[in-house]
């Protein structure tokens, strides 16, 4: 079989359908998010028409805020997982290899050096990508709980931070949408059409200039002797299942009380008409 046609699996099932999740909640959040953030564009205001009006776009935003949280969540306990059971690297780590990685990786694109960085099982591209969302996740986070929270959020930090909170959420919520537009759309879906997430393959060919550290230890069998043994296998799942269900109960009950901290969303009322006085009655 040919390189091109013979495939190595990089992710499961569960895995793409983690992948999607995320994406979906991602490109929910930004199609209900920008229209906030610059609300005189027409076309925000055509966004805005179409999913109902600010009070459904506020729902469906908070909605997929909501997924991504679970998927986070989800994310947290399969890498446990993969760390504690199976004993996987930590590869996903940046580490100085990395560096010297993107220096040859730019020399190479440029046509100073004729050979390619042999990487492991994610690139120094991977990873940036990887923490860049880590990153922005975060503070997407923390700036989403107090503008959803402030009454709940002043009680412990100054109330200055709220439109500080807010004006770091639409800025990070822009420069995310930008990464994935411009860096991650050209990365794997223009210069090198990734597949992975769809099929879950790789070929052979593409596992060689994008992963070549990763094909010689799946091909001297340096991979699958790592895979832990049934009876060890068995031991550290009668540890890690009852810490997941405890860290699961503790995430769950975080993201409820990130929903239920308080009731602060303004609601719409009729407005009030003010009716003039009869006049006075003749005498």
């Amino acid at each position: 079989m040919d390189a091109v046609n013979k495939m190595y699996l990089r992710f499961p099932v569960a895995r793409r359908i983690e992948h999607w999740v995320m994406m979906l909640s991602f490109t929910t959040l930004a199609l209900t998010g920008l229209p906030q953030r610059f609300p005189n564009n027409a076309l925000s205001q055509g966004i805005l028409f179409a999913l109902g009006g600010i009070h459904a776009l506020r729902v469906i935003h908070h909605v997929a805020a909501v997924v991504m949280m679970l998927g986070t969540a989800w994310h947290l306990l399969v890498m446990g997982y993969r760390v504690f059971v199976m004993r996987d690297q930590l590869s996903m780590m940046p580490t100085l290899q990395d560096a010297k990685d993107a220096i040859q990786a730019l020399l190479y694109n440029v046509g100073f050096v004729k050979t390619y960085p042999k990487m492991g099982r994610y690139t120094f591209e991977e990873k940036m990508e990887y923490w860049a969302f880590v990153w922005g996740a975060a503070i997407m986070g923390i700036t989403g709980f107090m503008m959803w929270n402030p009454i709940t959020a002043t009680r412990y930090l100054p109330g200055e931070l709220i439109p500080a909170a807010k004006a770091a959420h639409g800025n990070e919520a822009l420069l995310a949408v930008l990464a994935i537009i411009v860096w991650h759309m050209y990365g794997v879906h223009i210069k090198r059409f990734n597949k992975a997430m769809f099929n879950g393959n790789m070929n052979e060919a593409d596992m060689r200039h994008e992963h070549a550290l990763e094909l010689e230890d799946i091909q001297d069998g340096t991979i699958e002797r790592r895979r832990p043994d049934a009876a060890t296998l068995r031991k550290r799942q009668r540890i890690f299942y009852p810490i997941a269900a405890v860290l699961t109960i503790g995430m769950l009950g975080g993201i409820y009380g990130f929903i239920n901290a308080e009731q602060t969303a303004l609601t719409t009322i009729p407005p009030i008409v003010e009716t003039a006085p009869p006049p006075p009655s003749a005498p």
